[in-house]
């Protein structure tokens, strides 16, 4: 492709680079310059226009995001993607899921050449029905066809979305005299809601070892979520020792995410158990809607899973936290 001023007299065909004005309107840029627009051009006073002048090795803006959307869609489940335009496709999510991402593939895909872009959100973010996963941009006006190519073979499975598997979960709570009680459940059901889980079984006992575990063995759910009157301090502290002593096993004990770091996950045969933090109870985001989204989704989270969410980890400040980070008592 070549750039610069070009014309009147060898334009048409060629891109617009900037908007010009007309003695009646005016041509955009990015526009394919006609023969009629170019008399209009005349008319108004212009010899030469600032154009891009495609080669025939060159695909244009339009038919290479379009290419590069293909290639994606080719293994993509999940997600849809928008019209081209001014080199731009957009990629969403057709359901609530999480997004997965090959982050190597698109780092492949952004390396063939700096006018070929692909910018999408975080690994394994949690995404609603039409929120938008990535953004296919082709900066330049034409980009060199065998780079598409390139870019396109790279690009097959680097963007996909996975949906929600299990769907319906159980939440137990355990009460202290003077406790939260059930405080916390609307924001707990309004998470599961997001990802198209109904909360069936809500189950209220005291915070001792034995009627957690009890309550524990009782359940049937996929996924039981546990959240406790008094927060969880140890692995063999209430929650996590019930769910050993229901048949469980615990997988992680305390995460690097803050607020969250009080959470545990484990599983009791095929069921998945979360212990949450108390944080859960508002509505914010923290480490256990990290754990919760791909659980759901049926992605599997082990316990280097979670130590590797402590890069990105530090989640905004809450009002609800009992102590802000930034205390008094000590430095």
């Amino acid at each position: 492709m070549k750039f610069g001023t070009v014309s009147l007299a060898d334009a048409e065909g060629c891109v617009l680079a900037h908007s010009v004005a007309l003695t009646k309107g005016r041509l955009r840029k990015g526009q394919v310059l006609t023969s009629a627009d170019l008399r209009a051009l005349r008319a108004s006073g212009h010899d030469n226009v600032i154009a891009a002048t495609l080669g025939p090795d060159d695909m244009g803006e339009n038919a290479a995001a379009d290419a590069l959307a293909d290639a994606i869609m080719t293994r993509a489940q999940g997600v849809e993607r928008g019209a081209a335009f001014t080199g731009r496709v957009n990629l969403v999510a057709a359901q609530a899921g999480v997004a997965v991402l090959d982050t190597a593939a698109i780092a492949a895909i952004n390396e063939v050449d700096p006018m070929i872009t692909i910018a999408t959100v975080p690994p394994f973010q949690q995404m609603r029905a039409g929120g938008m996963l990535a953004t296919i941009k082709i900066i330049s006006y034409a980009v060199p066809k065998d780079a598409v190519a390139r870019a396109a073979a790279a690009a097959r499975g680097a963007v996909t979305l996975a949906g929600p598997v299990l769907t319906r979960a159980a939440l137990i709570i355990t009460e202290i005299p003077g406790g939260a009680g059930e405080k916390g459940r609307a924001a707990i059901e309004g998470r599961l809601d997001t990802l198209g889980v109904s909360l069936g079984v809500v189950k209220v006992v005291a915070h001792e070892r034995a009627a957690l575990t009890a309550a524990i063995r009782d359940e049937n759910s996929p996924l039981v979520l546990i959240l406790t009157g008094s927060a969880t301090s140890d692995i063999d502290d209430v929650a996590p020792a019930a769910l050993v002593a229901a048949g469980g096993r615990i997988e992680r004990f305390g995460m690097p995410v803050d607020p969250g770091n009080l959470l545990f996950l484990g599983t009791r045969g095929p069921q998945q158990v979360i212990g949450l933090p108390g944080c859960a109870r508002s509505p914010a985001l923290n480490g256990a809607d990290w754990v919760l989204s791909r659980i759901v989704c049926g992605l599997k989270v082990t316990g280097a899973d979670i130590a590797a969410m402590g890069v990105g980890g530090l989640l905004k400040e809450i009002p609800t936290r009992p102590q802000p980070r930034r205390g008094t008592s000590r430095a």
